[in-house]
């Protein structure tokens, strides 16, 4: 099962590349969508957790192997991938894990919290993301995937402009997006 994380403020293309890719390339079961809360290393999302989760509902329908999970959205969740992939393990413990992670997420793992502790929870696969390269070998996957020059802060900066987002995200989602007027 692949674990796909982040505020998904909006969720955009590159994220289903990364999922489409890590379904074919790991032979993977499932991908799991989790959105997080208050991330502790950024600031809040934009969006409110109803509007990421339509987001995120729209752009993953008709996927059957697609799960949304809402743990770290609770009042009272953790924001740390650590307690996360503990509660996934012992909820699951004869699944093999993976979390998803981009270039970026990957170079900075060592300062997360208990990194040893997610490594040993899950394995890692890493996808490049533009101007984060990432050498082979360590202690992760390197899934071959071309970076996607697509990130949410220059989907976010069209939005506010009233510019389209046509081919940064799924159809569905920019009309979201614009019929709630979001990021304005």
């Amino acid at each position: 099962m692949g674990i796909l994380g982040g505020t998904f403020d909006p969720v955009h293309n590159a994220h289903l590349a990364i999922a489409g890719t890590a379904m074919r390339t790991l032979g993977l079961d499932k991908i799991l969508w989790i959105p997080t809360g208050k991330p502790g290393y950024r600031k809040p999302p934009l969006a409110s957790v109803y509007d990421r989760l339509a987001m995120l509902a729209l752009a993953i329908k008709g996927e059957p192997d697609y799960e949304i999970d809402r743990r770290e959205l609770e009042a009272n969740a953790s924001p740390y991938t650590v307690d996360t992939l503990t509660a996934l393990r012992a909820e699951r413990p004869q699944d093999e894990l993976y979390l998803l992670l981009g270039g970026d997420q990957y170079a900075s793992l060592r300062r997360w919290r208990q990194p040893a502790e997610v490594m040993r929870l899950a394995r890692l696969a890493v996808f490049a993301r533009p101007g984060h390269a990432v050498a082979p070998g360590g202690d992760a996957i390197i899934v071959p995937m071309a970076p996607l020059a697509v990130s949410a802060s220059e989907i976010r900066a069209r939005a506010a402009r009233g510019e389209s987002l046509a081919g940064l995200v799924p159809p569905a989602v920019a009309n979201y997006i614009a019929e709630n007027r979001l990021y304005r």
